[in-house]
């Protein structure tokens, strides 16, 4: 197995705020890493330092390592860069330039010649489906296909590691689809010969459940690492689908139960986060406690636990 990235030891400090804290994980060829957790975790400037922009915070007692495609960040710099396709949360288009106006851009900016960017754009444009509108100009292009003509750009350079940073925010769920299609035919299929590694950052679940490995952050560390089957096992047994009516007076009536650490609404149920495994005495106890409130108790049973679970759970622990 080789690894694409290797991190060990980052920090970055901004003044007293600690953004990233002693982060630490692989990335190997072949693989999608997720980075998941809530908004100013540390995914966005963790990803920032892997490409460079912004210089780690040197912590007395560690030593900070980043090393993506074979070569150390820190001290070879460009040749670290000329491994990396980066695709940012805000990624900026020309938008009086076509797209194939645009992508040549960014071909020749990366060292692509005269004689490689048409045929080398042309093939991207096709991968990712936007051939078709290649000489429509950028400001006139949707939400999806403006963010599949960023991740064009990305690409076009032959990347080894690609990093994206939220890429399908605010795109509708068949774009999420399409894009999705594309990083898993990405990683699948060899360029040149040589594998390529995809780093994601993501707020949703669905997607994360799509990447091989994952790494939650909270507060600039990464507090849990694994597949999502390791990080659902985290919780087996342990949450509860309540069914019944009103939903406010049974979330309030099982928050009273002292073998209930959390409630959470999903949809017309509630997610009941058990502080250990299931007893038939709390679905009791529950619809008890319901029924003389004057609510109607449905169904309590115990289900798989989804990565929104691990989520919040893993959200709401103290450190």
């Amino acid at each position: 197995m080789e690894w694409l990235i290797e991190i060990s030891h980052l920090n970055r400090w901004f003044g007293a705020i600690k953004a990233v804290q002693d982060v630490n994980f692989q990335v190997a060829e072949g693989e999608i890493f997720g980075l998941v957790g809530p908004d100013g975790a540390g995914k966005t400037t963790t990803l920032r330092l892997l490409c460079g922009a912004y210089h780690p915070t040197q912590v007395s007692d560690q030593t900070t390592t980043i090393r993506v495609g074979g070569y150390d960040v820190l001290k070879e710099t460009e040749l670290a860069r000329s491994q990396l396709g980066y695709l940012s949360q805000r990624f900026s288009l020309y938008e009086d330039l076509t797209v194939l106006e645009n992508i040549r851009f960014f071909a020749e900016i990366r060292g692509l010649s005269s004689r490689d960017w048409q045929p080398r754009c042309l093939e991207i444009l096709d991968f990712v489906g936007l051939i078709d509108f290649k000489d429509r100009r950028a400001g006139q292009l949707s939400g999806g296909m403006k963010q599949k003509l960023g991740l064009a750009s990305a690409l076009v350079s032959r990347p080894r590691i690609l990093l994206l940073d939220e890429p399908t925010t605010g795109v509708d769920p068949v774009t999420r689809q399409d894009f999705w299609q594309l990083i898993i035919h990405l990683v699948a299929t060899p360029q040149n010969g040589q594998g390529v590694c995809v780093l994601i950052s993501t707020p949703y679940m669905d997607e994360a459940s799509r990447c091989h490995r994952l790494a939650f952050m909270r507060g600039g560390k990464i507090i849990s690492k694994g597949t999502a089957d390791q990080m659902r096992a985290t919780l087996k047994e342990r949450i509860v689908e309540l069914r019944g009516t009103p939903l406010p007076l049974l979330k309030r009536i099982a928050l009273q139960n002292p073998d209930i650490e959390d409630v959470t609404a999903f949809g017309d149920r509630l997610h009941l986060r058990m502080k250990k495994s299931l007893e038939q005495k709390i679905i009791d106890s529950l619809q008890v406690s319901i029924q003389q409130a004057g609510g109607f108790f449905d169904q309590a049973r115990a289900i798989p636990p989804s990565l929104e679970d691990v989520f919040i759970d893993l959200a709401n622990k103290d450190d």
